[in-house]
């Protein structure tokens, strides 16, 4: 079955990619997890910020304060959401060459970490990413200015596949040295 992406974005120059399949998505539960946090995390912020002002007692208008706070709430957790929504553009490849990153719509990037410069890898998982059976997976690397990647958003199973991978990558490439 050959899979093209929908997203014009994903879409290989002829001379790099052979294969658009190749390409990992983030599952949805991931997404959306990501967006709540973030959603969350901003609104905490804005009730922070504004808890002084709208609890002022020697101002009139605590019906307009009120009103400007939940605004301003209800503004910071949509932006929050969409801010925190930004995973569902992430896209990873394990190929020979080693872990391909792609992330961003607007502000796009693409990060390779060879299979050699690997030095370690780590999976991490928060409280809601055990929940929901998700995983972060870090590649330290042996490189000067790029110390690392992180992958947000994996399925469990695929950062243990990931992390498993590359291990033996970096075990081949160790046996041959």
């Amino acid at each position: 079955m050959n899979h093209m992406p929908t997203d014009p974005m994903l879409e290989p120059a002829a001379d790099t990619f052979d294969a658009p399949e190749g390409w990992h998505p983030p599952p949805i539960r991931a997404v959306r997890l990501h967006a709540a946090a973030m959603a969350v995390l901003f609104g905490v912020i804005v009730l922070i910020a504004m808890a002084g002002p709208l609890l002022a007692s020697d101002t009139p208008g605590l019906l307009t304060r009120v009103g400007i706070g939940l605004s301003a709430l209800i503004a910071a957790t949509a932006l929050g959401a969409y801010v925190g929504a930004r995973l569902r553009h992430q896209r990873w490849k394990l190929d020979t060459e080693g872990l391909w990153l792609r992330q961003g719509r607007l502000w796009f990037r693409e990060t390779r970490v060879p299979a050699s410069r690997v030095q370690h890898v780590d999976i991490k998982h928060g409280p809601l990413e055990r929940r929901f059976k998700l995983a972060t997976l870090v590649v330290h690397t042996a490189a000067a200015q790029l110390s690392g990647i992180t992958v947000r958003g994996l399925d469990q199973a695929d950062a243990q596949r990931l992390r498993d991978a590359l291990a033996r990558q970096l075990d081949e490439a160790g046996d041959a040295l």
